[in-house]
C-alpha cells in the first residue's frame, strides 16, 4: 500500500519536541496522552506509514526520563465502564495497561484515582493495586470544577488532592479512556509542586486534530468522523490567530476549556507560559505527511467506514444514533457518498447476480477487485478470502484448494457436536482448513503465503457479519464494512 507519511521522521521530531518541552521548565514536565498509546489503528488508517505503536516507540527513546501515571476515575469503576474496542472494563483496562508498560520497560509510577468516593469498589481495587506494589493516589470531586477557578486552585481544591509522588522529569498521564481526569491529574500536580518550589510544565500531546493542516482536510474530517459519538467539534483556534496571526486547527472542548485552564496557569505560576491551547500541544504528525494525496485518500475511506459502522450500530441496538448525521454531514463536507467505495457497489452487484445471497468484495493492493458469495459450504467472506488469496498466488479460481471431503467433517463437528446453526465455514475456519491442506497440496500453501498481502485491503459485505468474521477480517488488518442487514431478518433477538 501506498506510504503517505514519515514514521521515523515522526518519532525523532516529537521526542525532540517533548525534550525542548521540558527543558522548557524546571525539568519536570506533566505530559497529557490523549488517545491510545499502543494500538492507535485509526491513525495508521489515516497516515498510512504511521506505526499503531508510533507513540509507545516515541516514549522508549526518552525511556530513562519516562514516569507513567495512570488516571482512573472512581466512578467509571462504580459504573463498570467498558472500553468499546477491547471489551473490558476500564478497571481491568488500567492492569493491562500496567503490565503493557513494563513489558516495554517503561516505568509505571502510581495510579491515581480520580473523582474518588469511597464505595466498595473502588476500595477493592485499590486493595488490588497496593498488593501489587503499584502505589495510588486519591483525588477528589471539586465544587464547582472546571469553573470556579479560585476555588479550584486553593487547598480547598487542589490542596485536598493528594500529592502523587514523582521521580523523573517526564511524567507521562495516560488513561483508559476520555472523562478519566487527565488534565485536572495534571494540574493539580502543577499546583503541588509550585507549592514545593518546582517550576513544573504542563503539555498535551493528541494527535488529532493536527493543529497545521486545514480544517477541512479529510484527515482532520476523520477525526471528528471518529468522535462522532462525543460530538467534538474541530475549530480554528481563536486564541491563537490573535496571538500570532495564524490560523490552527483545534478542537471545541480545548478551546471551551482553555480561558479556565490560563486562568488556572495564572494562579498556579503567577503566569502562564501558554497563549492559545495549541501552544500546549506538542504534536508534530503534520510535519511528517509526505504525500498529502495518500493521507486524503486513506482518510476519505476512513470516514466512509465510520459511517457504515454508525449504521451497524444502529441496527444491532434497535436506535438511531444522532451521530448518524454529524457523518452523512462530514461525508458531504468531503464530497463523498457511499459509492465512493469501490468495493461496495462489487459486493452488491455479486448478490444481484446470485439472487441477492449475502456477497463480499475484497479490493486487492493492485485495485483487482475479487469477490465471493454464500454458498452450502462457506459464507460470502470465506468465499471472498479464499479466491483473494487464490487470485494472489496466480491460482485457477475454478481449483478447489481446500476440498468438499475435508470441509464436510468440519461442518458436521459444528452442527451434529457443537450446537451450531450454521454449517457454512467462518474465516477463520477456512483458514484453519487451508492451512491443514497446505501440509500435502503446494498450490494451497502458495496461497497461505498471500495472507501478508490482505493488510489494508478494504472488503465489503452486504450484510452484517458475525463477530468471528469481522475480528478474522481485524486480525489480518483488512478494512471491512457491511450494509446494516442481517443474512437472516426474520430473527428478532439472535442474528448469529
Amino acid at each position: 500500500m501506498k506510504t503517505g507519511f514519515d514514521n521515523n521522521k515522526y518519532l525523532a521530531m516529537q521526542s525532540q519536541h517533548i525534550q525542548e518541552r521540558i527543558a522548557q521548565f524546571d525539568n519536570k514536565l506533566y505530559l497529557e496522552f490523549g488517545g491510545k498509546l499502543f494500538d492507535d489503528y485509526h491513525a495508521s488508517r489515516v497516515l498510512p506509514g504511521f506505526q499503531p505503536d508510533s507513540k509507545l516507540q516515541m516514549l522508549l527513546q526518552l525511556k530513562d526520563q519516562v514516569e507513567i501515571v495512570i488516571a482512573i476515575s472512581a466512578e467509571d469503576i462504580v459504573n463498570n465502564k467498558v472500553r468499546g474496542d477491547y471489551g473490558i472494563t476500564y478497571d481491568l483496562d488500567v492492569l493491562r495497561l500496567i503490565d503493557a508498560f513494563q513489558e516495554h520497560g517503561l516505568y509505571v509510577g502510581s495510579v491515581c484515582l480520580t473523582k474518588y468516593t469511597p464505595e466498595s469498589e473502588v476500595e477493592l481495587f485499590e486493595k488490588k493495586l497496593n498488593s501489587l506494589k503499584i502505589k495510588t493516589f486519591r483525588h477528589y470531586k471539586i465544587p464547582g470544577y472546571p469553573n470556579d477557578v479560585e476555588r479550584i486552585v486553593s487547598d480547598e481544591g487542589y490542596g485536598k488532592n493528594e500529592y502523587i509522588e514523582t521521580q523523573r522529569p517526564l511524567v507521562v498521564v495516560t488513561a483508559p479512556g476520555p472523562g478519566s481526569g487527565k488534565m485536572a491529574t495534571c494540574l493539580s500536580q502543577l499546583y503541588h509542586e509550585y507549592k514545593r518550589g518546582v517550576r513544573a510544565g504542563y503539555a498535551k500531546f493528541e494527535t488529532f486534530p493536527i493543529w497545521n493542516i486545514p480544517l477541512k482536510h479529510p484527515v482532520n474530517l476523520a477525526y471528528e468522523a471518529a468522535t462522532a459519538d462525543l460530538n467534538d467539534l474541530n475549530m480554528i483556534d481563536p486564541f491563537h490567530l490573535e496571538a500570532y496571526g495564524k490560523g490552527a486547527v483545534n478542537y471545541n472542548r480545548d478551546i471551551e476549556i482553555f480561558p479556565v485552564v490560563n486562568a488556572m496557569f495564572d494562579l498556579i505560576a503567577g503566569e502562564s507560559p501558554y497563549k492559545s491551547p495549541t501552544d500546549m500541544g506538542v504534536n508534530m504528525a503534520g510535519n511528517c505527511i509526505i504525500d498529502d494525496e495518500v493521507c486524503r485518500e486513506a482518510a476519505n475511506m476512513e470516514i466512509i467506514r465510520r459511517y457504515y459502522k454508525c449504521l451497524c450500530e444502529q441496527k444491532s441496538e434497535g436506535i438511531t444514533k444522532d451521530d448518524q448525521h454529524k457523518l452523512e454531514s462530514l461525508m458531504n463536507q468531503a464530497g463523498l457518498n457511499q459509492h465512493y467505495r469501490k468495493v461496495v457497489d462489487k459486493a452488491k452487484e455479486r448478490s444481484e447476480s446470485t439472487g441477492g445471497l449475502p456477497a463480499a468484495a475484497i479490493e486487492l493492493p493492485d485495485g483487482t477487485i475479487i469477490t465471493g458469495k454464500t454458498g452450502h459450504l462457506l459464507g460470502a467472506a470465506s468465499a471472498a478470502l479464499l479466491n483473494a488469496l487464490k487470485h494472489l498466488a496466480g491460482i485457477d479460481p475454478d481449483i478447489d484448494l481446500v476440498s468438499a471431503k475435508a470441509i464436510e467433517p468440519i461442518q458436521q463437528l459444528k452442527t451434529a457436536y457443537l450446537g451450531g446453526k450454521n454449517p457454512r465455514l467462518h474465516t477463520d475456519e477456512i483458514l484453519i482448513a487451508l492451512s491443514i491442506s497446505a501440509a500435502e497440496s503446494e498450490q494451497a500453501a502458495a496461497a497461505l503465503r498471500q495472507i501478508p498481502k490482505l493488510q489494508g485491503c478494504d472488503a465489503h459485505s452486504t450484510v452484517i457479519l458475525s463477530p468471528v468474521d469481522t475480528g478474522t477480517m481485524q486480525k489480518l488488518g483488512m478494512y471491512l464494512t457491511c450494509d446494516p442487514v442481517y443474512e437472516e431478518e426474520n430473527r428478532k433477538y439472535h442474528k448469529f
